[in-house]
């Protein structure tokens, strides 16, 4: 099975930390957040597809220095990065299994709750969250089946803590029949994806226990402390 890594972006919160450093590369725990999100990987991938654009000699070099996958490609959003749909959309012809895992690049997940995902056909991980009114509230039906996501829902609106979409997938190539257009803020989003096959397939909502999103300089500062090992097994040596 093939994984991907979404890390095209930007990093336009993270500055100036992202002036002259791809936000995957910088350090957590001392080792780049993309050694995390690859050693997440690990074990139920056998290759990586990382999608790159801003500042991409920089992770094609760390790449080729890694030693967690010896098989991964590179993939360029072109001409520009168009929103993570674009991402998954640009991945298409480089993929090499029927079915495959999507993550966001600058979110870490349990190694564990990714193997479990990886057994279903469609689905997404889910975390609660107090704060959900900065997330996507994955609602669902009374059988527990997703239903859509709720985007950055008014505080008050939800229960707390509320199931959050933490950004890590599991499609098929199935996902590519559908075709959702550009959203409000003009890019093409991975979860219309979801949405779309919703209607007609049955999407997974899995739950992990742990779900680190690293959005601005204060919470990288923050997550120094975070035992991340302890949900992502990690070799003695950084990767």
């Amino acid at each position: 099975m093939d994984g991907i890594i979404l890390a095209g972006g930007a990093g336009t919160r993270m500055r100036p930390l992202t002036l002259t450093k791809p936000k995957p590369l910088l350090k957590l725990n001392d080792r780049p957040i993309l050694a995390w999100s690859l050693l997440s990987l690990r074990g139920i991938v056998e290759r990586v597809l990382v999608v790159v654009h801003y500042l991409k000699e920089q992770i094609a070099a760390y790449m080729r220095e890694q030693t967690i996958f010896a098989e991964y490609r590179l993939i360029e959003q072109r001409p520009a990065p168009q929103g993570t749909g674009h991402a998954l959309r640009c991945c298409r012809e480089h993929l090499a299994s029927e079915d495959f895992l999507v993550i966001n690049g600058d979110d870490l997940y349990a190694a564990s709750a990714l193997g479990a995902l990886s057994l279903h056909e469609f689905g997404l991980l889910a975390s609660p969250r107090r704060d959900y009114a900065d997330f996507g509230v994955v609602r669902r039906a009374g059988t527990g089946a997703f239903l859509c996501i709720d985007e950055k829902p008014p505080p008050g609106k939800y229960a707390a803590p509320a199931a959050c979409n933490s950004g890590a997938y599991k499609f098929t190539r199935a996902v590519f029949q559908y075709q959702p257009g550009r959203s409000a803020r003009g890019e093409f989003e991975i979860t219309d994806y979801v949405s779309a096959a919703a209607r007609d397939r049955s999407v997974a909502v899995v739950e992990t226990p742990f779900w680190l999103p690293i959005g601005d300089p204060a919470a990288l500062e923050a997550a120094q402390s975070v035992d991340v090992a302890r949900w992502i097994p990690a070799p003695q040596s950084p990767a």
